[in-house]
């Protein structure tokens, strides 16, 4: 895929559903932020063309001239895309893994969450940054749609269970930022998870994006039980799923090398 400049907003309804949440919700992220990358078969009149943001990529069009050159750019991410570009994506990597993924949205009110002692929850500014890196690579996939951790604590869409020592316990943001939808993402250190901490930063964050008249979004893989629990109890329930597929390294590199 050729790299190309951000589509205006009728070219983004085009090709991607706005105002729904899951992966829609990525191209519209990357069209208000700027973070991410927007690709395509030919540079004008294109039949295919993808977002990427954050190692996801949602992919939408037609396969018909999409060779393993073109898909090449897309290696390592996650895709979700149409059934007809699966023959075209095997062809390209040599590993397509497919993820069942749910999709759900506040619903419901969610269950009351105890903060302890010497913990607070509030929204993150940019002196949180410190804090942020403190989390450590397990964390940093949290930050990666907002182009890294400075970012994240500069967004204004972001909130943690804060100790008074200044360390982060618990965390949440809004992943994607769509126009009606902002889809949640959320972290805990391992020892203070079950604490219920990252119930009481979700739940601040859910207040602060229905406030903009958004709707709090979630995607989980199918398999992600505690992730699933915790959105139950803060009020999300299931509205969907689909499957989006994790492309390994491209076919056409692989030949060259061989």
């Amino acid at each position: 895929m050729i790299e190309i400049s951000p589509p205006d907003a009728r070219m983004l309804a085009r090709w991607f559903p706005t105002r729904s949440p899951g992966p829609a919700t990525i191209g519209e992220h990357v069209l208000a932020t700027g973070i991410g990358s927007w690709w395509a078969d030919t540079p004008v009149r294109p039949s295919a063309v993808a977002v990427s943001c954050a190692g996801h990529v949602v992919l939408r069009g037609s396969p018909e001239h999409l060779t393993p050159d073109l898909l090449a750019p897309l290696a390592g991410n996650r895709v979700e895309t149409p059934a007809r570009f699966l023959p075209a994506l095997g062809a390209a990597f040599d590993s397509l893994t497919p993820w069942e993924r749910m999709v759900w949205t506040l619903q419901a009110t969610p269950q009351p969450a105890t903060v302890p002692h010497g913990v607070t929850v509030r929204r993150l500014e940019p002196a949180d940054t410190e804090a942020l890196h403190a989390l450590g690579p397990a964390a940093s996939w949290l930050s990666a749609s907002w182009d890294g951790p400075l970012g994240l604590a500069a967004s204004g869409h972001a909130w943690a269970a804060v100790h008074r020592t200044g360390h982060i316990l618990a965390m949440t943001c809004t992943y994607f930022r769509g126009t009606g939808y902002e889809d949640v993402a959320v972290y805990t250190v391992p020892d203070r998870r079950r604490h219920h901490l990252a119930l009481a930063c979700v739940t601040s964050l859910c207040a602060d994006i229905t406030s903009r008249g958004h709707t709090p979004s979630w995607n989980c893989s199918l398999h992600n039980r505690a992730s699933r629990l915790l959105a139950w109890h803060a009020g999300f329930r299931l509205v969907r799923e689909y499957v989006h597929y994790a492309v390994g390294s491209p076919v056409a590199h692989r030949r060259l090398s061989a």
